[in-house]
Parts: C-alpha cells; sequence; structure tokens
C-alpha cells in the first residue's frame, strides 16, 4: 500500500504539468504498473506452510549422514524435487476436494518424529506370514534390511536390494530415467520422497520370468503407546522396473509389533511395466488400529503390459490408498481389486485414477468394502479417464459397501470420463445392509440367524481375497479377517 500512496502522490504532482506533448507522462505510468505489479505477487509466500516447513527440516535432520553425504543421482533428484515441492505445498484439510472426506487432523496434531535409525538387529522379526518358497526381504522402520542370502536363488541379471548400494551403471540409469517421474503426487508423496533413507529396487531383465513372489514385508517397531501424542514417522519406498517381456509376482505385506502403539507408516511403490511385461500386486495391510498408514502407488503400463492388484486393508486408525496407473501403450491390461475393513474407530480411503491414452485398453475395478464400527467409515474416490486416441476401450469399475451398524459411514465418488466415441464403459455403485431375503433364503434352510449374517458377512469379502494369487497368503488374510470379525459382534 505504501508503494500505491507515493506513485499516487507523484501522479498528482505531475498532474498540473500535462500538455499535448507529454513528454514525461509515459515513464509514470511504467512505474506505476510496476508498483501495482509488485504488491500483487508478494503474497506468495503466504501459500506456505509452517508446519510443513518444520516437518521437512526434521526428514532432512532425520537422514543418515552417509546417506545424504554420497546418494546416487537418481536419489538426490527425488530429494531435491521433493524438498522444493514442499515449499509450497499446504497440509490438507477437508477444504480440499481430495481430502474431502478423509480427515487428517490426527497426523497433524502428533508429534511426529521421522525414524532416524532402523531397530537394533537384536530385535526379533516377525516370522508369521512367511512361506519358504517366497523370495522375503524386511523393511524395519522404513529401513530397507539387506538380506544376501535372499538374493541367491533369483535368476542372473535380476536385482532387488538397496539403490544405495546398486553397482550396475545400466541399471543405474534405466532406475534413473523413471525414479520419481510423477507429476500428480500430493504433499505425503513428497513427504516420502524427502524422508526415505535409501530406494528398494526390484530389476527384472528383459525376457525373465520369476516363477516364485518377492515377498516384501514392512514391520513397524518404534510406536508411541496408545492415546499418547508420540507418532513416529518411516517412509519406506520401492521401485519396480519390468523390462519388456519379464513377469514378477510382488507381495507387500504391512504390520506391526505391537498392536496397539502409534506410528505413522508413508509408503511409496512405483512400478514400471515395459512392453509385453505382466506384474501380479498382492498388498496386505493389516497395522495397529492406532497408527496413520498412508500410501502411494504409481504404474506406468507399457503396450501389450498387463497389471493386477488385489488389496486387503484392515488396519490403521487412518488408513489411505492411491493408485494411480497409466496406460502409456496400446492393448493394455490393469485390474484393481481391493477390499476393506472398519472392525473399530478407522477411516479406509481408496483413490484411485486409471488414465487410458491408447486403443484397445482394457481395465476392470472392483472395490469392496465393510464398516461394522458406528464410528467406522470407508471413502472411495475412484477415476477412470478415457482419452480421446484411447478407442475400443474396454473399461469397467464397480463398488460395493456393506454398512453392518446404523451409525457407520461410507463416502463413494466413481467417475467416469470418456472422451473417445468407441468405447465400452460401465461403472457402478451400491451401498446396504445384508438384504432381508438372503437372511430369509438361509433361515428356510434351518440355518440360524446368526449363522447366516457370518456366512454372508464374511463370504462378501471373500470375493476378494480369493483373487489373491498365493494360497498361503489367501489362508493368512482369512484367518485375520474372520477374527476381526468376530471382535466386531462381541463389541
Amino acid at each position: 500500500m505504501a508503494a500505491l500512496a507515493t506513485t499516487h502522490q507523484n501522479l498528482l504532482l505531475f498532474t498540473p504539468k500535462l500538455t499535448p506533448s507529454k513528454p514525461k507522462l509515459k515513464p509514470k505510468r511504467t512505474q506505476t504498473k510496476l508498483s501495482i505489479q509488485t504488491i500483487t505477487t508478494s503474497p506468495q509466500a503466504s501459500f506456505t506452510d509452517q508446519f510443513v516447513l518444520q516437518l521437512a527440516d526434521s526428514l532432512e535432520d532425520s537422514l543418515p549422514s552417509s546417506s545424504s553425504s554420497s546418494s546416487p543421482v537418481p536419489i538426490q533428484k527425488l530429494r531435491d524435487c521433493s524438498s522444493e515441492t514442499l515449499l509450497s505445498t499446504q497440509w490438507p484439510s477437508r477444504k480440499d476436494e481430495a481430502f474431502r472426506f478423509t480427515d487428517t487432523s490426527f497426523i497433524r496434531n502428533s508429534d511426529i518424529k521421522p525414524i532416524s535409525n532402523p531397530p537394533p538387529k537384536s530385535q526379533p522379526f516377525l516370522d508369521v506370514s512367511r512361506d519358504t518358497q517366497f523370495t522375503s526381504f524386511d523393511f524395519c522402520d522404513g529401513f530397507f534390511v539387506d538380506s544376501p542370502h535372499d538374493s541367491s536363488n533369483l535368476p542372473d541379471g535380476v536385482y532387488v536390494g538397496s539403490l544405495l548400494k546398486l553397482s550396475s551403471e545400466r541399471v543405474l540409469k534405466r532406475v534413473s530415467e523413471f525414479l520419481g517421474d510423477f507429476q500428480w503426487g500430493d504433499l505425503f508423496w513428497s513427504i516420502n520422497g524427502l524422508g526415505a533413507p535409501d530406494v528398494m529396487v526390484v530389476y527384472v531383465p528383459e525376457g525373465c520370468r520369476i516363477e516364485n513372489p518377492i515377498y516384501l514385508k514392512y514391520i513397524s517397531f518404534e510406536g508411541g503407546d496408545e492415546g499418547s501424542k508420540k507418532l513416529p514417522l518411516s517412509n519406506p519406498r520401492v521401485f519396480v522396473l519390468v523390462e519388456k517381456g519379464g513377469e514378477v509376482g510382488i507381495v507387500e505385506e504391512f504390520v506391526g509389533n505391537e498392536g496397539s502403539q502409534c506410528y505413522w507408516t508413508n509408503s511409496v511403490l512405483e512400478v514400471v511395466v515395459g512392453e509385453g511385461g505382466k506384474v501380479k500386486h498382492s498388498y496386505v495391510q493389516k497395522q495397529s488400529l492406532n497408527a496413520a498408514h498412508i500410501k502411494w502407488t504409481s504404474v506406468r503400463q507399457e503396450s501389450t503390459s498387463a497389471y493386477e492388484l488385489v488389496e486387503v486393508s484392515t488396519g490403521g486408525k487412518l488408513s489411505r490408498h492411491n493408485v494411480h496407473v497409466r496406460q502409456v501403450g496400446a492393448d493394455t491390461v490393469t485390474e484393481l481389486t481391493t477390499f476393506h475393513l472398519c472392525a473399530g474407530d478407522q477411516t479406509q480411503d481408496l483413490h484411485s485414477r486409471i488414465v487410458l491414452d491408447h486403443p484397445r485398453g482394457y481395465s476392470q475395478q472392483l472395490h469392496k468394502c465393510i464398516v461394522g464400527h458406528p464410528s467406522g467409515q470407508a471413502v472411495f474416490d475412484g477415476n477412470v479417464k478415457v482419452n480421446r486416441y484411447a478407442q475400443q476401450t474396454d473399461a469397467g469399475q464397480l463398488t460395493r459397501s456393506l454398512i453392518l451398524e446404523p451409525r457407520a459411514t461410507v463416502n463413494v465418488k466413481p467417475n467416469l470420463q470418456i472422451i473417445a466415441d468407441d468405447v465400452k464403459c460401465s461403472h457402478g455403485a451400491a451401498i446396504s445392509d445384508l438384504e432381508d431375503s438372503q437372511l430369509f433364503y438361509f433361515q428356510a434352510r434351518g440355518i440360524d440367524l446368526e449363522t447366516a449374517r457370518k456366512a454372508l458377512v464374511f463370504s462378501f469379502g471373500a470375493e476378494v481375497i480369493d483373487k489373491l494369487p498365493y494360497s498361503f497368503v489367501q489362508k493368512q488374510v482369512k484367518d485375520h479377517v474372520k477374527e476381526l470379525l468376530q471382535s466386531t459382534r462381541k463389541g
């Protein structure tokens, strides 16, 4: 305002001297414009969120000194880009469309402490859900635990390990082409990019087919007591690159050391599937009911490739999965199948986006959730975008929700955007309790009401669980879901 006042007074001083020649009027108009422009651009600094800046500083301080001083180019580039993004990104609120139904104040109001060191090696690992046929790798509080013996049975040319220890210049160059190359990430994507102590790389060379899946187990050891403000933060990150004609199965399992601890797992998985490649991705999330679990899955698919995701999420006080799939070639197949269960005071949130840009693309999405607690909430925001050149696309989307308590909440937003004109697309949504006709069918055959409800509720989620491609994982998840449903009925 001071600049405007000074300029205004100067203009008044010059007004009596205006003549037809106007020798000095033009410079004064230029000065006025510059003064106004300076004032309108200065408030940009107000977009900075001090809370986010403090969190960014603590993330940088938590990085190991060896990691920050001699990091490979891809990691340093990722951190620099994420740090720059955080300078202009605010913490999400309910006013933001992407978080309209998801309250993140639970995280913001906590005492967030990025975990700077992995747990001691003497810490016992959780060996449940481990099959001898699986090639297994562990993350402890976001730190990748390097186990050379786990890579011994992998085919030649396959690399599974730390990016910091990657010695192949050829593979490092390929990873550099794609790592962090994603423009739709949000605040949590950038927090992981800045705070990840390392990146685990899964590299499958051209034409290589890995018979047994690669099992990634994320274990949260450090945590605050139930009801405390302490919220340790871990940022595990995995990058999967499957070259032309390669095939691999990825199993991710997220668990906690104690069932009631408070912690925040902020995970990112990037997947690049080359021409004709196939990736089967299983994702099981069963962390503490007092934890925060935020996950990003970014997938890039080239022509004739296939990506299949089967997800079962039951843990976390706040659990959100952001899935973004880009089909960058023709004849590409994408299948997303997810099941969320709210057995307590929880929010289970799935935000998905599938972008089809080329002809003859195929995508199918099935999302199912059960809310069995009065304070439970489920959120589904699914977007399928069929662009102009994605002719002869076949895309389908269906979300079904089962509400078992009167005060439970489900918010769904299926979204199908079609610009192409030669397509076969459909979407649908349903929210209900168990139907009386279904219960009557059981009772008419001599089955009591309680048994009928148990069978119907479990079978609702079993449709997704049965799609898990590995029998061992299926059994483990079914037992876990049955236990949670049993505790819900007792409550």
